[in-house]
């Protein structure tokens, strides 16, 4: 994919027809009761637990990737030329062992970003957290061919990461158009992370242009600074792939610092003056060096994560805002997931009695896939899709409106635009009244 074909532009009231993010610190408003949290975030089902009581989550899939080669994928794409790939019915072929909705709680693998930001008392330093967090959120997505499941009405997907301080709950809203609304919260009530997304996938021969709508927010303290962020398009020869660049400015528009990298290596800083200079330079043609890691660039813990190839032209003084992690020496076998990929559809004993009956995890063309059982999970596939069509039309039929469990529709409180909003409750477990879709 293109880098104008991004998942996630920016943070804080971003509508994603754009090409640029601006995103800007809201105001911190948590309600939530941290005994009930306790109560009810934890359960014995989430997951393996060392003999030091600290969770383990799986390193692998039960069975690796099968194999592509066998499916002539021209034969079918070209029929697709231009066209929405959400509207077509697809051979599972073309899929990963992982539901959208999965997919959206990929942007919760570095959230140590957010919390990072949270410990800032700065606010330049808690934009640039913050900035680091937009781009980290699309960095799984690189090397990622497989389509995610397309969600059925109703379906939801819960994550609860103790480690990572995080709670999250996300469900499919509506089907035509698709739109997957979410809701995460800091265990330690620092954040509030929310939105809903509307995936335009097209194809185009050579390349899949992905357009999400909507809108994505993250609230933390109000400080009146704002970042803008430009996802670069491609360019015909390919100059700007992946490239990223923006700034932070303040609330008179002064720019504080500039922010620069990759979506798929790292992201840097480094003051507007040092910047300016810099990119004169190079239009006349002095000479540019890429420093080594400890050469005029400061560092900090990001240096900690193991070392990747890098291409971006780091400036001389620039702060290492993220480096993307490496991903496990298997990767190629299982859909070229990471770590945190790897463990979204685990299920382990118990889960089930504390899980909604719509979630992710049980949906069987999905658990089929990823044990290598691919003719089962295909028919399981045509199975549901067939279900949901029925019930729709029964729906049409009785005149009855499909009514959402955990989100409803209303205006993002920072920048007036539709969005569904969380209605809470879903952590007290009561799950008597969820759909039959599976």
């Amino acid at each position: 994919m293109n880098s104008e074909e991004e998942f996630y532009d920016a943070v804080t009231g971003f509508d994603s027809d754009h090409s640029s993010g601006e995103f800007s610190e809201a105001v911190h408003k948590v309600d939530v009761d941290p005994h009930q949290i306790n109560r009810t975030g934890r359960h014995s089902g989430d997951g393996p637990v060392q003999e030091n009581g600290i969770k383990k989550h799986r390193a692998s899939l039960p069975a690796p990737m099968f194999t592509r080669s066998d499916f002539s994928v021209w034969s079918i794409l070209k029929k697709c030329i231009g066209l929405e790939l959400s509207k077509i019915t697809m051979p599972i072929a073309f899929n990963e062992p992982l539901s959208f909705l999965q997919r959206l709680t990929e942007y919760m693998e570095h959230t140590y970003l957010i919390n990072k930001a949270c410990s800032h008392s700065n606010p330049l330093e808690r934009m640039q957290a913050v900035a680091a967090f937009a781009v980290s959120a699309v960095a799984s997505q690189w090397e990622r061919t497989g389509k995610p499941f397309n969600p059925l009405l109703g379906e939801t997907y819960e994550l609860i990461r103790e480690d990572l301080g995080f709670r999250f709950i996300s469900e499919q809203v509506s089907h035509h158009p698709p739109i997957s609304a979410f809701y995460s919260e800091g265990l330690n009530q620092d954040f509030i992370f929310h939105g809903s997304i509307y995936p335009k996938l097209k194809f185009w021969g050579k390349s899949v242009e992905a357009e999400p709508r909507g809108t994505i927010t993250l609230e933390l303290l109000n400080t009146g600074d704002k970042c803008i962020l430009n996802f670069k398009p491609c360019g015909l020869f390919g100059k700007e792939l992946h490239r990223i660049e923006g700034y932070v400015q303040d609330k008179n528009k002064k720019k504080l610092s500039v922010i620069y990298g990759k979506w798929t290596e790292c992201l840097w800083c480094c003051d507007p003056f040092t910047y300016e200079n810099y990119k004169k330079n190079e239009r006349r043609g002095g000479d540019q060096r890429k420093p080594k890691p400890n050469d005029d660039a400061e560092n900090d813990e990001a240096d900690d994560m193991p070392e990747t190839q890098e291409t971006v032209q780091v400036i001389p003084g620039s702060k290492l805002l993220w480096r993307i992690s490496s991903r496990p020496p298997n990767s190629s076998q299982m859909y070229n997931f990471t770590s945190f990929a790897v463990s979204l559809n685990e299920l382990e004993q118990g889960m089930e009695e504390v899980l909604a009956p719509t979630d992710c995890r049980l949906r069987p063309d999905i658990r089929h896939m990823e044990n290598g059982e691919i003719e089962l999970a295909s028919k399981e596939k045509e199975r549901l899709e067939e279900k949901q069509r029925t019930a729709r039309k029964e729906r049409a039929k009785d005149e009855t409106e499909w009514r959402t469990r955990w989100f409803y529709q209303g205006n993002n409180p920072y920048t007036g635009t539709p969005d569904w909003l969380f209605c809470g409750g879903y952590f007290d477990r009561n799950f008597f009244d969820c759909p039959d879709i599976y």
